[in-house]
């Protein structure tokens, strides 16, 4: 095998896709749904949060399991399996905050501890944190569980900035919207006019998304006494659902024809030599 050859297999091992703007935007909506679909299945249908949270766990696990099972990258069972985390991440939040009595800060505190360990172990046992070094069951291991507790930490951020209870500061779902995704453009112009690294911007962003999709969600289905749109739950997630399909139909298309030019250009370098 060339080394050409070698450096081709050793990306398609990586089976989490390019972070472009259509990847946030996907990631965005996707994170409202595990808002709107997790309150859907523990407050509409009246499961509780630790029932719920059982639920889209063994989702979770089935979900990453099949990830880490494949041999390529499959844009289905990526973002099934990123819906499941934030959908899980949202009724541990949920339970950790109310079931638990831990109020809002209490979670975030307990959720921050979580992630920073994650981070910190997965450093320790692969020497990086970088999106790229996940291209085999370890990594892909520590990967999921992060992004598991980032999502969680982000649903819990947006619950205590937008909530009026459980020590929550009650600045209302719009206002906290405005909030993280203000954070999320400031996190944008350090990506493309500062050298700060790229891993920990990426990672400041997927953990700040959530709290946007948390307070987004919230804006839907809460009443409008709340603050909130009154939206069903169920049809909020519906909608969500198709426009994640369409998103992910596009970004698969745009991403097939960018791997089949870099392939054209590395034959045609190939036949130069």
């Amino acid at each position: 095998m060339s080394t050409q050859d070698s450096q081709l297999s050793t990306r398609d091992l990586i089976k989490v896709p390019a972070v472009t703007l259509g990847f946030w935007i996907v990631k965005i909506a996707a994170t409202t749904l595990g808002e709107t679909g997790g309150d859907w299945v523990t407050m509409s249908l009246n499961l509780g949060y630790l029932i719920g949270s059982l639920i889209f766990a063994a989702f979770f696990i089935v979900f990453v399991a099949g990830q880490i099972r494949a041999r390529a990258y499959n844009p289905a069972l990526y973002w099934a399996t990123i819906v499941a985390t934030t959908t899980l991440g949202t009724t541990m939040a949920d339970f950790a905050d109310r079931s638990l009595g831990v109020g809002y800060p209490g979670g975030v505190s307990i959720v921050l501890t979580l992630l920073i360990a994650s981070l910190l172990v997965w450093y320790w046992v692969e020497g990086t944190v970088a999106i790229k070094s996940v291209d085999h069951a370890r990594a892909e291991w520590f990967y999921w569980v992060t992004i598991l507790f980032s999502q969680t930490l982000g649903t819990a951020l947006g619950d205590w900035v937008a909530g009026d209870d459980r020590g929550g500061l009650g600045l209302g779902y719009e206002y906290g919207a405005l909030i993280f995704g203000g954070a999320l453009v400031v996190i944008a112009a350090a990506y493309l006019w500062t050298r700060m690294s790229r891993t920990a911007l990426f990672w400041l962003a997927f953990i700040l998304t959530r709290p946007l999709g948390a307070t987004l969600g919230d804006l839907f289905d809460k009443p409008v006494a709340q603050g909130g749109l009154a939206v069903s739950r169920l049809y909020a997630s519906l909608i969500l659902v198709v426009f994640i399909v369409v998103g992910v139909w596009i970004i698969s298309r745009r991403h097939g024809a960018a791997v089949e030019r870099e392939r054209e250009m590395e034959s045609i370098e190939r036949e130069r030599q």
